[in-house]
């Protein structure tokens, strides 16, 4: 039977590799996994601090339990050309960063320790996607995922494949595949007891087959009493397959849910019903660590996609991401989009070479999450290539007959190879019209963008983003035109029923290369900050919930006299899923506000806009008069659900802490994020607030990043990690205006 045991630690870091590492021992610096190669700075990152050649090493003591196994080394991913020897013998290279790969070490392991050598090079390197041109985002370096240890007998599972078939039926069928791993290529005989069981083990059916060969199959049908998997009740069952041959034993078991998912020319349908997909685009990024977070911060991004933003699918730009997020995805009924590394720039044959294998890879790792409904097969915003994406296309329907293929692309005319045309489509502040000073087009139509003469399953994959970055202590009317325009793209999609979806770019701000972003080398392209901190776009999608899951009440305002010209507070964008809204000025009477159908008639919720037409500048207060206080109050069905307080007279109040996790894993490198907030007596936070916050960390874990970090648009954040003690942890947060606050978090 298999085993599995995370390694973690026992790691020695080196900063710069040399031959000499391959066959002894030296000292070094002692990591856990995941690490990042190089600590980074949040702004004006130098991306060539990492662009060079790391050395890992680690001693693997021999164990009574290996005797006569199959032994090897799991890389969860490791950035990138990561080379992998054993007591000076090379037994692994793999090009890619992204995906997974194995180090056999069966019949190399001596009596005694053992030493692991592992060299990853962070240059950009042309043979390897997404390298060879710029790319907008950064790829740091590192073993920035787990390594496990991994131990089987001779003949064992290497990977299963679940395919559903009839899943709006009450006779629901599923064919499962095994695939053998056999590496000595033994004879061998036996059976493979293949188990379909709830997600906590308990089996509903079972089969039993023999085996013989590289792979066997089961079928069952006729499946009564299983649920779908869908976005509010997102049912899983796992796959559980136990094989006794001739050769061993072993074990494998994979989740999976029954859903149907197709993009067509009248839109997209999830479970045979109509779906306007509203999502994301998200970067695996974090700040100080680049790719290095594990498995409690890939989940938590997934939550906040789903559960704070409320979108129904996320797109893995540009390139495959942490089975944690997906896992995650699975678990809470978020949709995926996954595609292969790259952006923009196509390589030679070599690098084409690897891309088909990426695909391969990617499909391979990820055929069995419910919660993927795409495949992205295309190198982001890439030309036209009929040879090599004949060739992409051509693996994944071999590999996964099931769901819909997509390519990104941000050409017009574009040949579609794919099931979806899938585009970025930034007209909306980049066409001849916001050239020529003409208010921007939120989307093409599909057939202008596609250049065909009939509708095509069509899917827009970003928009907006880069054509107006926004920080969040941007000024108020940037603000709300950042607002705006991110709701005129969805209210179109909304609006017209080819268009599948709309996919914005982006879910947070990231770290850039110097070809990118702004001076500070971050691309404020996200409705929320690098540390995951809504800015006012954030609630242009999570006010598109139902009010039943989730009422929002969200004035896109600073409520200052002297934020916009003329010192006119109006227009005030309120992005609510309310029947209508109140706005209250000081003791004055108050103006009342529907949703403004006009100029949004498409959305789930469209905005209210507090105007000229609802409130008389007068009534807030004529220019050096006195400034009030204000309240926003939402209502629903004539009753009052929810009300948002302005001051007139901020001033700096509270220092508020909210910690995601108070009880952390000791046993892995786990992670957790805090935010700081500067608020004012009413309890937003202060945009223009200069301070600086000082961390404290002490006990169980350790800060992640700097101990002084400056606020900005009243907020900032960081993250704490485990140490690999168990025991308290102690937080200390202050300031010099809001004085300090503590938090208590513990290791266990």
């Amino acid at each position: 039977m298999r085993s599995l045991t995370r390694l973690d630690t026992g790691w020695t870091f080196h900063t710069a590799f040399s031959p000499e590492l391959i066959t002894a021992i030296a000292p070094g610096t002692a990591v856990r996994l995941p690490h990042n190669a190089v600590d980074l700075e949040m702004t004006y990152l130098d991306e060539r601090c990492y662009q060079q050649e790391f050395g890992y090493q680690r001693i693997l003591a021999w164990q009574p339990e290996y005797a006569g196994r199959e032994i090897s080394l799991e890389f969860d991913a490791a950035m990138a050309n990561a080379v992998v020897w054993v007591n000076g013998r090379q037994v692994a290279a793999h090009k890619d960063g992204y995906t997974p790969f194995s180090a056999r070490l069966t019949g190399l392991l001596n009596e005694g320790d053992n030493l692991v050598t592992v060299k990853i090079d962070g240059s950009e390197n042309p043979e390897i996607p997404p390298f060879g041109g710029q790319i907008d985002y950064l790829t740091y370096a590192g073993i920035y995922r787990d390594v496990w240890l991994k131990l089987t007998d001779a003949v064992s599972i290497a990977n299963l494949k679940v395919e559903t078939s009839s899943e709006l039926s009450d006779a629901k069928g599923v064919r499962v595949t095994g695939f053998m791993a056999n590496p000595t290529q033994v004879a061998f005989t036996g059976n493979a007891l293949v188990e379909l069981c709830t997600v906590d083990g308990k089996v509903l059916h079972y089969q039993t087959t023999a085996v013989s060969g590289t792979s066997f199959s089961v079928v069952f049908d006729k499946l009564a009493g299983l649920k779908l998997w869908a976005l509010d009740a997102p049912q899983l069952y796992l796959m559980r397959v136990s094989t006794t041959t001739s050769a061993g034993t072993d074990q494998l078991s994979t989740r999976f849910g029954f859903r149907t998912a197709a993009f067509t020319a009248e839109g997209f349908f999830l479970n045979g019903q109509p779906l306007k997909i509203r999502g994301l685009n998200r970067h695996q990024s974090y700040p100080y660590v680049g790719y290095a977070m594990g498995r409690r911060a890939q989940q938590k991004d997934a939550d906040i996609l789903k559960h704070e933003l409320k979108c129904n699918l996320a797109r893995t730009s540009h390139y495959p991401q942490s089975t944690y997020f997906l896992d995650r995805c699975d678990e809470i009924g978020l949709l995926v989009l996954e595609e292969i590394p790259g952006w923009q720039h196509i390589g030679g044959q070599a690098w084409q070479d690897e891309s088909v294998e990426n695909v391969r890879r990617m499909i391979e790792r990820d055929w069995n999450h419910p919660a993927i409904v795409s495949w992205g097969v295309r190198i982001n915003e890439s030309a036209d290539n009929h040879a090599f994406y004949s060739r992409t296309n051509a693996m994944a329907r071999e590999l996964d007959g099931s769901r819909a293929i997509g390519g990104i692309r941000c050409i017009d005319n574009s040949e579609l190879l794919e099931d979806v045309y899938t585009m970025n489509d930034f007209f909306n502040g980049a066409g001849p019209e916001w050239l020529a000073g003409r208010e921007p087009v939120p989307l093409r139509a599909p057939r202008a963008v596609t250049g065909l003469d009939h509708e095509v399953p069509y899917l827009v994959t970003e928009h907006t983003g880069h054509m107006y970055p926004t920080k969040r202590f941007d000024a108020e009317h940037r603000q709300a035109e950042h607002v705006t325009r991110h709701l005129q793209v969805l209210n179109t999609a909304y609006g017209n029923p080819v268009i599948s979806g709309a996919i914005g770019w982006c879910m947070f701000d990231y770290n850039t290369h110097k070809d990118f972003g702004a001076g500070d080398r971050i691309c404020h392209h996200g409705v929320m900050d690098i540390f995951r901190e809504p800015k006012f776009a954030a609630h242009a999608y999570a006010s598109q919930c139902s009010p039943d899951e989730q009422v929002v009440l969200e004035p896109v305002t600073y409520w200052a006299r002297g934020e916009k010209d003329r010192c006119d507070v109006l227009p005030i964008i309120v992005l609510t899923n309310c029947d209508y809204v109140e706005l209250k000025v000081g003791d004055f009477a108050p103006k009342r506000a529907e949703p403004d159908r006009a100029r949004y008639p498409h959305l789930p919720h469209a905005p209210v806009i507090f105007d000229s037409r609802q409130v008389n500048m007068n009534d807030l207060g004529a220019w050096g008069m006195l400034w009030r206080d204000a309240i926003f109050t939402g209502y629903i069905d004539g009753k009052a659900v929810a009300s948002v307080a302005v001051s007139g007279n901020p001033l700096p109040t509270t220092l508020q802490l909210q910690v995601d996790d108070t009880v952390l894993r000791s046993g892995e490198k786990d992670s957790t994020r805090v935010i700081v907030r500067a608020l004012d007596q009413a309890g937003r936070p202060l945009p223009f607030l200069d301070d600086i916050v000082t961390v404290d960390v002490s006990g169980a874990a350790q800060l992640l990043g700097p101990r002084m970090l400056p606020i900005k648009g009243g907020v900032t954040g960081f993250w704490v990690e485990t140490t690999g003690a168990v025991g308290d942890i102690a937080l200390s947060v202050s300031t010099t205006r809001l004085g300090t606050q503590r938090l208590s978090l513990r290791a266990e």
